[in-house]
């Protein structure tokens, strides 16, 4: 009797058992994309600087100014400068530069063509071709390549999780 208590003692002091478990998930995906045509491009604007030292400038009506320039369709064009020098004999430095600018575009450039601005990519469309992609219901999945501008992703992804 002794031993049946001290065998029950002992049984009641353990944990009981708990049995885990997996928990498994699996997709299966196939992406398939064909680039659409694009043209990008940048407007650069006008720039006119003029530096110098001991000089006189003038626009030709006014001495120590810089003519104002005109804008024409978004181009600016910096008008006629005249400099001389302060005194003769003299050290002088004189130094003009001139960006001409892109003028604004009336419409969008059609894709493929190349328009009036000075930075311009321009892509054509991709091709499917024989781009492909199948996934089975056994998760089997399988990509063909297609023309150029295309892609084809196919993934299997399994995850699997224990439970404790």
């Amino acid at each position: 009797m002794k031993k049946t208590l001290a065998l029950l003692g002992l049984l009641l002091f353990t944990s009981p058992v708990y049995a885990g478990g997996l928990v498994t998930k699996h997709a299966t995906s196939v992406q398939l994309t064909v680039d659409a045509a694009k043209t990008t491009a940048s407007r650069i604007g006008s720039s006119f600087t003029i530096s110098g030292s001991n000089i006189d400038t003038t626009d030709g009506s006014t001495a120590g100014t810089v003519s104002a320039g005109t804008i024409t369709s978004g181009i600016y064009a910096p008008g006629t400068i005249a400099a001389t020098q302060d005194t003769a004999g003299a050290a002088f430095s004189f130094s003009q530069s001139y960006t001409q600018g892109d003028a604004v575009p009336t419409s969008a450039p059609t894709v493929g063509t190349v328009g009036n601005l000075s930075s311009q990519t321009s892509y054509t469309a991709g091709t499917a071709g024989s781009l492909a992609g199948t996934v089975t219901s056994a998760g089997v999945l399988t990509v063909t390549a297609g023309g150029a501008g295309s892609s084809a992703i196919g993934q299997f992804v399994s995850e699997i999780t224990v439970i404790d």
